[in-house]
């Protein structure tokens, strides 16, 4: 069918038989804020950031309390830093715009959207550090939302979002393991688009200072390389390629 047209089939029994009643009826095109939530009744209105929190690839987000991005001192610097700063957070917040002839300039909501976006993202890093934002990252950390460490000796070590920046652009969200206190990047290509600054680089270590009793022990154990059951040498390596080099040299010899 074409956009904004379906078909509707019911049937109505009308003695001994079944008349087939098909009516088309027009039905407004569905936006990606509408396909987020398909699961849901169309009569259930979605708030924005319930909507972004339920997009594939933002799984990593918890939903800010609107009364925290309601406070303006909490969104002190923002503004410099987010184009349609405005249009932005009334969308965030689900207020309706203001009509004004930049609409005409921009002519689409994707501008809006993506600055609503990079607003909420920022927020967010703001919002995580606060006790009912550590409080609902923690309850993620707990049903393992973030996955496991990948390496052998950390034993499927719980893993927290980080970035490596605190400046939007600069680098990807990366994953870090508080047991060998190393950051490893997402196995799945969806959250390869999730920028580190909207969970900024001091969230897992401020968890773990307001919630110690959760920081897991340092690992113990780690890889020993051996060569026929003996451990290797840490100037082993080093060693056998002064050798090779004599022995480069050597053979240059006439």
């Amino acid at each position: 069918h074409k956009s904004g047209w379906k078909a509707v089939v019911s049937t109505q029994s009308t003695g001994r038989y079944n008349d087939l009643i098909v009516a088309t009826i027009y039905e407004p095109s569905s936006s990606s804020k509408s396909s987020a939530s398909s699961g849901m009744s169309s009569s259930e209105e979605v708030s924005w950031i319930s909507w972004f929190c339920a997009l594939r690839g933002n799984e990593y987000f918890c939903e800010v309390d609107e009364d925290y991005i309601q406070d303006k001192f909490n969104l002190t610097g923002l503004q410099e830093m987010v184009p349609h700063y405005k249009k932005a957070l009334d969308m965030i917040l689900d207020l309706e715009p203001d009509e004004d002839a930049e609409d005409a300039v921009l002519g689409t909501n994707d501008i809006v959207e993506q600055a609503a976006e990079l607003l909420y993202g920022l927020i967010h890093a703001r919002y995580i550090l606060t006790n009912r934002g550590l409080a609902m990252m923690l309850e993620k950390y707990q049903n393992s939302d973030f996955g496991t460490c990948i390496r052998v000796f950390c034993e499927h070590q719980l893993l927290l979002p980080i970035g490596l920046s605190d400046h939007p652009g600069e680098s990807m969200v990366k994953l870090y393991c508080p047991k060998c206190q190393d950051v490893y990047s997402p196995k799945s290509s969806r959250y390869h688009h999730v920028d580190g600054a909207f969970f900024g680089t001091s969230f897992p270590h401020m968890l773990f200072m307001v919630h110690a009793e959760y920081r897991p022990k340092p690992a113990s154990t780690t890889f020993v390389p051996r060569l026929y059951g003996f451990k290797i040498h840490p100037l082993a390596y080093q060693l056998q390629m002064e050798a090779a080099l004599q022995c480069k040299e050597y053979r240059k010899r006439p």
